[in-house]
This record gives structure tokens, C-alpha cells and sequence, in this order.
């Protein structure tokens, strides 16, 4: 994939199919700011349209995954400006850009892998519930945080929450706010596996790996209908579950995939 980020906050890699995306405010604890979601949006924009780009992984630079928003700029903010009118239009563009990043990575195509290890707080918490597979360092800790900001949520956590948790875990662990560790976090669904920090970067290789080998068509397939599974009745999902086999039925990779099935070797999928 080629194209210009004129800010640091974000650093972008592709390695053979697989494209690393990594917040880089470690300064911050990879805070959100302006600048960080504005090159977020142009990263993951140009993924959703990358056909050669197989698996994301989202990923912080330094000792931590994200710990929120960056709550000083926002004093600087409150400080600065005393219209209560003006400082929620600034808040209403901020939080429609973090949006936009969000929902691209709850809809592209391409399998998303969230590697969290230190703090996971506030909009990491978001970012986090975003992705497709978590794995988190056994370092890690959570927190939703807003309650203690005085604000609710935002980043879809409101939405993935309590389809992940269950209604009354996502209230508690929107309402009281509290710090838990990634055992935790495991226990609840949050994240799909555990590892020491040591064995973090290999865990989530072998991981990206394996999906850059896979049927890319098919998982973008798979992804979708796991997605709106929550929002159809049976009927609704049983067609959508057709028409997604129909189409995978006309790939090459299909072809490949029962070639291979028949002939007792491994597929060699190819995306197409």
C-alpha cells in the first residue's frame, strides 16, 4: 500500500500480507488526540480498499496499548475556551472522527487483531472491542474509565459491551470504572487469549500468519455475517448465510480449498 502520513502519531507496515498498525504517543500512553485519530482515519481508509493487505494488527507503541484520551488537551480546551456551545461542536467533530475509525474496522474486510498489553483504558478499551481477536500480555490492564471524567462512553463501547459481556457486566463495567487485570478480561470475553508479555509479539505473529494464509474472501465473508448476526432474526441470517456461501462457491480459493480436501494435501490460498 502506498501512501503519506504527515503526522508520527500512527506508524503503518506491511509485511507480506500483513499490515501493522501502531499507535505512537508513547509519551502520552498512546493518548487520543486530533492528530492521532485524523491519521488513524487516513490508515485505515486505505486498508479497507488494499486488496494485499490480508490481516491488521493494531498495536501501541512503548509500555502501553492506549490509556484513553488525552484528558490535558482537553483541559487545555475547557480552559480555553468558555462557550459551552463551542466546546461541545469541538467535541461532537472529535468524537465523529474517532467514529470513523471505528467503523472502519468493525466493517473491513480483512481480519483485525488487537495486541494489548500495559494500559487498555477509556478509547483503548473501544479500539480494543473493535477488533476481531485480542490477544492481551498478561501485564494488561482494563478500565472503561469514562465515569471518572464525569462523561459516557463513546468509540461503539456502548455497543460491543454488552454483546460481548452480557447488559449487566457491561454495566458494571461502565458504571463503576474499576481496574481489572487480563485474566480477568479473559473471563469475560473481552479478549481470546493470555500470554506473557515475552511471548506477545510471537503469539500474535503466529496468529497473523496463519489468517495471511487463509481464504481472504471467505473471512471477510465470515466477518460480516458474525457481525450483523446480533441485528437479524433467523430468516434474515439463514439468506444472508446463502448468499455469502453462493459467492465463496464462485472463488478460486473455494475451488482450491475442496481440491485440496479431496486430494489430502493443504490449500494454497490465494485471496481470489
Amino acid at each position: 500500500m502506498t501512501f503519506s502520513l504527515s503526522s508520527d502519531a500512527i506508524r503503518f507496515s506491511q509485511v507480506e500480507g500483513i499490515a501493522t498498525v501502531r499507535f505512537n504517543r508513547p509519551e502520552s500512553l498512546n493518548s487520543l488526540n486530533y492528530e492521532l485519530i485524523s491519521a488513524l482515519n487516513k490508515v485505515t481508509d486505505a486498508i479497507k480498499c488494499d486488496q494485499s493487505i490480508r490481516v491488521v494488527v493494531i498495536e501501541g507503541e512503548g509500555k502501553h496499548f492506549m490509556a484513553g484520551g488525552d484528558v490535558k488537551s482537553f483541559n487545555d480546551k475547557l480552559e480555553s475556551e468558555p462557550d459551552q456551545k463551542a466546546r461541545g461542536k469541538f467535541f461532537n467533530n472529535l468524537i465523529n472522527e474517532l467514529h470513523v475509525s471505528i467503523t472502519n474496522l468493525r466493517t473491513m474486510g480483512q481480519p483485525v487483531i488487537g495486541k494489548v498489553h500495559g494500559a487498555v483504558a477509556g478509547a483503548g478499551v473501544s479500539f480494543m472491542l473493535a477488533c476481531d481477536l485480542v490477544v492481551a500480555a498478561d501485564d494488561t490492564f482494563f478500565t472503561l474509565a469514562y465515569c471518572h471524567l464525569g462523561t459516557s462512553p463513546d468509540g461503539g463501547s456502548t455497543f460491543a459491551l454488552p454483546r460481548v459481556t452480557g447488559i449487566k457486566t457491561a454495566m458494571e463495567i461502565a458504571l463503576l470504572g474499576d481496574r481489572f487485570n487480563a485474566a480477568q478480561a479473559q473471563r469475560w470475553g473481552l479478549v481470546n487469549r493470555v500470554v506473557s508479555l515475552e511471548k506477545l509479539d510471537t503469539e500474535v505473529e503466529n496468529i497473523a500468519k496463519h489468517i495471511a494464509r487463509g481464504p481472504m474472501f471467505a473471512y471477510a465473508q465470515t466477518k460480516a455475517l458474525l457481525n450483523q448476526s446480533l441485528e437479524n432474526d433467523l430468516t434474515t441470517q439463514l439468506a444472508a448465510e446463502t448468499k455469502a456461501l453462493v459467492e465463496c462457491a464462485m472463488t478460486n480459493d473455494f475451488q482450491e480449498g475442496v481440491d485440496a480436501f479431496v486430494s489430502k494435501r493443504k490449500p494454497e490460498f490465494k485471496g481470489t
